[in-house]
């Protein structure tokens, strides 16, 4: 049963870091103003839930780790779809050390679920539909979370997607169209503050 186990997580793991490698090279390989929409088109079949494929992914792991301190994996390991902007091990790297050890305590999960949630996005928006709904807004698109907050993204002048938080920070989507079996996710270089 552990040997199973052992096996269909490095298995899943295998999996998501192809898929990783495979998103990366597509990204380079597209130029800046046509990645979005041409990363939806050609990312591989989903490698496991969002969790798992977060899990697969070690710059996700700070990510992992508060997911569960939230109690968020069984929520996030459903049906879906969700779209999670995902911060990159770097970006809670950029939080107070105070913040993030006071954040994964039992104290801090009522906070910690809440700036989790604002991460995520009902339904599965790829980079491509991102894109439409920022053009359709004008040049910006409103982003209703989980957590019930909004997020505004944009499209800066590199091609790169931008979201601003409730708090006027802002947030770069690093990677885009990582794929997962319920939704997708897109990994940030920021932490959004609901």
């Amino acid at each position: 049963m552990k040997i199973a186990r052992t096996a269909t997580f490095a298995g899943v793991s295998i999996a998501a870091l192809l898929a990783l490698t495979a998103c990366n090279s597509a990204e380079e390989a597209a130029p800046a103003d046509a990645t979005a929409t041409e990363a939806a088109a050609t990312t591989p079949d989903a490698a496991g839930t969002v969790v798992a494929v977060a899990q697969g992914n070690p710059d996700f792991s700070t990510l992992v780790s508060a997911v569960v301190a939230a109690d968020l994996a069984g929520t996030l390991g459903g049906t879906g779809p969700f779209t999670v902007f995902a911060p990159t091990n770097a970006a809670f790297a950029k939080l107070p050390a105070a913040t993030l050890s006071t954040l994964l305590t039992p104290a801090g999960k009522a906070d910690l679920t809440r700036i989790l949630t604002y991460h995520v996005v009902a339904g599965r928006v790829d980079a491509a539909a991102l894109t439409q709904q920022v053009q359709a807004g004008g040049g910006s698109a409103a982003l209703t979370t989980v957590q019930g907050g909004t997020l505004t993204a944009r499209i800066g002048t590199d091609g790169a997607v931008t979201l601003t938080d409730s708090k006027g920070g802002v947030s770069r989507v690093v990677q885009a169209d990582v794929p997962a079996s319920n939704g997708v996710i897109h990994a940030i270089d920021t932490v959004v503050m609901p």
